[in-house]
């Protein structure tokens, strides 16, 4: 079971179906909502990027076993620079079930658009 405690009550649906549509049943993640400062920040100091961004995941245990429960990340979404919650919320906890956009073949974002699909 995946622990949803930390994701705020409004996105919990698109979390639980992003992770239903990733195959991930156990583990834990944190959503938090953040102003523009605070992802510029983040994405500064993380990404080298020293602008605002809309979403940024920071996966924590990866794909493999875990000695105990499974800490898949935190995802941090500044709502004013989305476009849509619901589909930064899906967007980070896809990267924290070890998608990525940047590399693939666009698996990520087809997978992405079926579940904002399924979430409409």
């Amino acid at each position: 079971m995946v622990d949803l405690v930390d994701v705020p009550v409004e996105l919990r649906d698109a979390v639980a179906a992003a992770l239903g549509a990733a195959g991930v049943t156990d583990g834990h993640l944190a959503v938090e909502l953040v102003a523009a400062a605070r992802i510029r920040e983040l994405n500064r100091e993380h990404r080298g990027a020293d602008v605002p961004t809309d979403v940024l995941a920071f996966p924590v245990d990866g794909a493999g076993p875990t000695p105990g429960p499974r800490e898949l990340g935190d995802v941090a979404i500044c709502p004013e620079h989305c476009s849509d919650l619901t589909e930064a919320a899906v967007h980070g906890t896809l990267h924290l079930c070890g998608y990525d956009h940047e590399i693939d073949s666009g698996e990520m974002l087809a997978l992405q658009a079926r579940v904002v699909e399924g979430l409409r």
